[in-house]
């Protein structure tokens, strides 16, 4: 076999015009199967295998961008702290469950990227890749000697996604936090009642910047295809929960006036809200067209109020909450949560049970045809999680490995890219790096 140092995912067509995913792969003298991903219903690859990405995330934010990228078939190969691992591992309360929900279909290694031969470690993995992420505090990556100005000369096709708080500006360094910006952003002033702000019950803004990086990840490998370069995207807190702000910043300037928080906002709809069932359940319902106002009247017998001329429309629906909701609470109230949603249902009215956390794990809904991920927790246990929301074709982005335990794949990593078990030895010895 011919000495060769031909990277993961580098690769070219003779004319040098495109970038492709190869199969075989030579690294550091020795040939390589790259493993394929294979959608479970149709045989074909995933849509982003042949690509790596090394993670270089604890938490949500970036560890939900890894996440998605791994789902769709990436290589993903986590970098965490040795010997302890990502301190989410051991987060308790709200944490509880950070570390087992992100991290699916990741290989992970351990490495002790302060130390000089974990560094020189965590370089070789990085020009075997595709695509770093990293959510670690601004200046970080760079003052390791594996930030993008370093590592994109040594690998130019790399594409480098830093996740932070804040995208390129005056707030680009300071520190942030989901909840953080969620007051920051006005999401918490918009959720709680006047004068409490709240936080939304889930990491949403961490989510949805992760899966914005993602979003930046796909056009920069679209762009690679192209020039064959690599670039730097970055994904940012801030930046999302202000998009989320978006339609109130809208709506406040078309009115003219202070938007208040939801909890106090000026109805659009005559019926959009919370009712009390026979059994002292919830259940929301929403009447939003004159169609759904339409059909509630006849299953329910309200003829005289389908022929108010005064409640024609839903502006004059909402003009007159004291004739519209009565009879929307009186109906729920007539009936049990399941009565209701089976009413509801069958003449074609927007609704929802008030559901809890623990009745997601049954939902039919989400069970369907499999669509659930058996994730094994810390302790053990094992429990459903939902699959990333999106069909792709006969794509099945489904669970293919557990997540990783601290260093569970830092021999094989280390493997693929030339080093070996003498190499891998004096490196756990050294602290450098950790296996399992």
């Amino acid at each position: 076999m011919p000495a060769a140092t031909i990277k993961r995912g580098r690769n070219r067509e003779p004319d040098g015009a495109r970038w492709i995913s190869p199969i075989y792969t030579f690294v550091s003298e020795r040939l390589l199967i790259t493993e394929v991903h294979l959608s479970e219903e149709n045989g074909a690859p995933l849509p982003l295998d042949g690509i790596r990405v090394v993670e270089f995330c604890q938490t949500i934010m970036g560890p939900s961008c890894g996440l998605v990228l791994a789902d769709l078939g990436a290589d993903l190969i986590k970098v965490e702290p040795a010997p302890g691992g990502d301190k989410t591992r051991k987060l308790s309360g709200f944490g509880a469950g950070f570390y087992a929900a992100f991290n699916r279909n990741k290989r992970g290694v351990a490495i002790d990227v302060k130390s000089h031969a974990g560094r020189e470690v965590a370089q070789t993995l990085i020009e075997s890749a595709d695509v770093v992420i990293e959510n670690y505090a601004p200046g970080t990556m760079d003052r390791l000697g594996i930030g993008y100005e370093e590592m994109s000369k040594r690998n130019p096709g790399l594409i480098f996604c830093s996740l932070k708080g804040f995208l390129s500006g005056p707030y680009e360094n300071r520190l942030a936090l989901d909840e953080v910006v969620q007051f920051m952003g006005g999401l918490a002033y918009m959720t709680g009642p006047v004068g409490q702000p709240l936080r939304a019950g889930s990491s949403v803004i961490d989510i949805m910047g992760g899966t914005y990086g993602v979003i930046g990840v796909l056009c920069a490998l679209r762009d690679r295809d192209r020039t064959g370069k690599g670039q730097m995207v970055k994904g940012a807190l801030f930046e999302s929960v202000s998009l989320l702000m978006m339609q109130h910043m809208a709506g406040g300037a078309l009115l003219e006036k202070p938007v208040p928080p939801m909890t106090s906002r000026q109805r659009a709809w005559c019926v959009y809200e919370c009712f009390e069932t026979k059994e002292g359940d919830q259940i929301f319902i929403g009447i939003t067209s004159d169609n759904h106002w339409e059909r509630f009247c006849k299953r329910f017998g309200h003829e005289d109020l389908l022929a108010d001329p005064k409640l024609k429309t839903n502006e004059d629906r909402v003009a007159n909450p004291d004739r519209v909701r009565p009879p929307v609470a009186v109906a729920c109230k007539a009936h049990t949560k399941a009565e209701m949603c089976a009413i509801a249902e069958e003449i074609g009215i927007p609704f929802a049970p008030v559901a809890t956390t623990e009745d997601l794990y049954d939902d039919p809904q989400l069970n369907a045809g499999g669509r659930m991920c058996e994730t094994i927790l810390p302790n053990g246990k094992s429990v459903k999680l939902p699959r990333i929301p999106v069909e792709v074709g006969d794509h099945q982005f489904e669970l293919r490995r557990q997540p990783p335990e601290i260093g569970e794949h830092t021999r094989e990593v280390l493997a693929e890219l030339g080093y070996d078990e003498n190499d891998v030895t004096t490196l756990e010895e050294s602290g450098a790096v950790k296996s399992r």
